[in-house]
């Protein structure tokens, strides 16, 4: 489709303009839209954004699900085509909306693990306290733990973010949207320690950096490299589950909300947009609650 492409490319701006997307939501949706318009010019034989009716994208849905794509990623799909002729119908490309009643699959929403307040000890003693790097790491845990922020949010931080005596630490996520989050008196503790033990001695000669977390040489650690130290201390302090990158900011929540938190506060700190978002946390927080009674009342 001729007109097809500049359409996507004027999108795209609009979405990282007036959205702030990240770059990888911005290249999902390329590629989604990319494939979307291939199909119907290809397999459809349509040559123009105006030719597009209802029946054409649910031909486009049903190829990715007899291609074995997932409900979610199909669902996703769907968000992606129907933005874009919400954004067609609106700078008049197009004259009608044909994802109007649009249905989305039904997801089976799977709960995210988190870890028990006893496993987060465990996890957070197993760092050698007598190597700067293992101070660094305890820092590094006990402000993921302590603030729920993402691993890319916690690398992300520079000197300035991190605020001790007045306790919070300000965080940059998704579209540079920031936040302040309270830090606890452990995190404090650990950050402190970091501040004044540690960091000195892995900056050495090397060019100084802004970066808050830095690896031996002095640069700011990387995501994979922090994700290979929060394994290397899981293995260390035998947690059996699988561990992620968010499994940390799972459990933050999740056990603030255990705790009597208000949604909204968690929302703020997490930093989600909607709220429906964070409300799967107190999904968690029932179903764990289900496994302590049948486990313990003696009628379950």
């Amino acid at each position: 489709m001729k007109d097809a492409k500049e359409a996507i490319l004027d999108y795209l701006h609009f979405l990282q303009v007036e959205r702030q997307l990240s770059t990888n939501t911005l290249s999902s949706y390329r590629r989604d839209l990319e494939g979307y318009i291939e199909h119907l010019h290809k397999e459809l034989g349509l040559s123009t954004l105006k030719e597009i009716e209802r029946t054409h994208i649910l031909l486009r849905l049903e190829a990715l699900r007899t291609g074995g794509i997932s409900a979610r990623t199909i669902a996703r799909h769907i968000s992606s085509i129907r933005s874009f002729h919400q954004f067609l119908l609106r700078e008049k490309l197009t004259d009608t909306d044909p994802t109007i009643h649009l249905e989305m699959p039904q997801i089976e929403q799977k709960l995210p693990k988190v870890l028990s307040i006893e496993e987060i000890d465990l996890l957070i003693a197993a760092p050698n306290r007598n190597k700067p790097q293992g101070v660094r790491d305890v820092a590094m845990l006990e402000l993921l733990y302590g603030t729920g922020m993402r691993i890319s949010e916690l690398i992300g931080l520079n000197l300035e973010d991190v605020h001790l005596t007045m306790g919070f630490v300000r965080i940059f996520g998704k579209g540079g949207k920031e936040r302040i989050v309270p830090l606890g008196k452990s995190a404090v503790l650990a950050i402190d320690a970091y501040l004044q033990n540690a960091r000195s001695k892995l900056q050495g000669t090397y060019p100084k950096s802004e970066a808050f977390f830095i690896n031996q040489r002095g640069k700011r650690l990387t995501r994979q490299g922090c994700w290979k130290l929060l394994k290397e201390h899981a293995a260390k302090a035998e947690i059996k589950k699988e561990i992620t990158p968010h499994t940390l900011r799972h459990s933050f929540a999740t056990h603030l909300i255990e705790n009597g938190a208000d949604l909204r506060a968690v929302q703020e700190m997490l930093g989600h947009a909607d709220i429906s978002t964070t409300q799967i946390y107190t999904h968690i927080s029932k179903s764990r609650l289900s496994e302590v009674y049948k486990q313990f009342h003696p009628r379950a």
